[in-house]
């Protein structure tokens, strides 16, 4: 563990330069590569208690995306609008796209690609826009694409890499919305009956922390309800986050989330990823190289024909980062024998790609809409 939160360091490290305008997560990705199966192999990926963290650290980060969306904001309902657009522009692109590479590759996997591709990560983009500052109206009409991406490619991941169990795979994705859609409500009747505040004065005077200990023990629940389902635990994450934000966060839950998460469960999700790709088994195959760099660039220019649909081309670069649904992808496939020899590292080389072209964006984002935070963002709360 001290290996771990010391490598994790070099994320703010490479972050510290001013002019680099690097993501704090990308310095914990190349990290964990180094020292994992790609690198040294120090690190052990496989490793239960490590992989238990991990998953924590995967379930709270996506918690803390979905609670940056700000969706009580007002003027979020003109940039929903364009931002569900764009979704399904990006996503009716990248049919056409997952069914070429199929051809050519001869893989039979374009649904997989297609989702790949049309997919967003708010696990990567929401820190890339906190750790950068970035902020303005386009950044605002970035936050629902990427959400609504992001959501619907996390439900029909199960559902096209696993035909056969697709309507398993969809009664537990609807599961577990429904289930945060009841913990919306809940939270909704504290929060006007004033149960919140009381909650809260007892718990900051007692310093009993129950705020932190009821969203974590919602998070779990709805990861457990998601794992039974043999479906992501990122949906559970983000449903959450996505409810508590309709609510509204309370700053001090915010800042014990932000601890506990860019703190330690964050840096360590990041360290492990990292670890755990293998881009060695991908070397040996010439081809796989080239699908999984074609899986990349593929997923940017899908992402770049927003661009025709008013949005700047670095924002459209970002929002084509990818991260929890290739790893998905490679899991599943792995697991039930579905993927090609070495296929699941060309998923993740994929989102290799995506991720530094996203932390290029991000830079040259950061020169353009730097300024106040974005509504919602970590900055933003902890200015409050």
């Amino acid at each position: 563990m001290a290996l771990v939160v010391a490598i994790g360091l070099l994320g703010p490290l490479l972050a510290t330069p001013a002019g680099w305008r690097l993501p704090v997560l990308l310095g914990e990705l190349i990290a964990g590569i180094a020292f994992g199966d790609t690198g040294t192999r120090t690190l052990h990926p496989g490793d239960p208690t490590f992989t238990l963290l991990a998953d924590v650290g995967f379930a709270l980060v996506m918690f803390v995306a979905g609670s940056h969306v700000p969706v009580r904001d007002a003027r979020l309902r003109s940039s929903l609008r364009i931002g569900l657009v764009r979704a399904v522009a990006v996503g009716l692109l990248a049919v056409p796209a997952g069914l070429l590479l199929s051809h050519v590759f001869g893989t039979g996997h374009a649904a997989v690609y297609a989702v790949l591709m049309a997919s967003s990560s708010a696990a990567l983009v929401a820190p890339i826009v906190d750790s950068l500052g970035l902020s303005g109206p386009h950044l605002l009409d970035l936050l629902p694409q990427v959400a609504a991406a992001d959501t619907a490619c996390i439900v029909a991941l199960p559902l096209v890499i696993e035909p056969s169990h697709a309507g398993r795979a969809a009664l537990g994705a609807l599961g577990v919305i429904a289930s945060a859609a009841v913990l919306y409500v809940l939270l909704r009747w504290a929060e006007r009956s004033g149960k919140r505040k009381e909650l809260h004065r007892f718990s900051e005077k007692r310093r009993f922390a129950l705020e932190l200990r009821i969203s974590l023990l919602a998070l779990f629940g709805l990861a457990a309800i998601a794992t039974r389902a043999h479906i992501s635990i990122m949906l559970a994450g983000f449903a959450l986050g996505i409810a508590v934000a309709s609510v509204g966060e309370p700053r001090r839950l915010a800042r014990q989330l932000f601890a506990l998460s860019d703190g330690f469960l964050g840096p360590l999700f990041f360290v492990w990823l990292g670890a755990s790709l293998d881009l060695r088994a991908v070397g040996h195959r010439p081809s796989l190289i080239v699908l999984g760099v074609a899986l990349g660039v593929g997923a940017v220019a899908v992402h770049a024909v927003t661009y025709l649909l008013g949005q700047p081309l670095p924002l459209a670069a970002l929002a084509a980062a990818q991260l929890g649904v290739p790893v998905a992808a490679a899991t599943l496939g792995t697991q039930l024998h579905l993927l090609r020899a070495g296929e699941s590292g060309a998923l993740i080389l994929g989102a290799l790609v995506t991720i530094l072209v996203a932390a290029a964006a991000g830079s040259l984002s950061a020169r353009r809409y730097r300024g106040t935070p974005t509504p919602g963002s970590q900055a933003e709360t902890a200015a409050s």
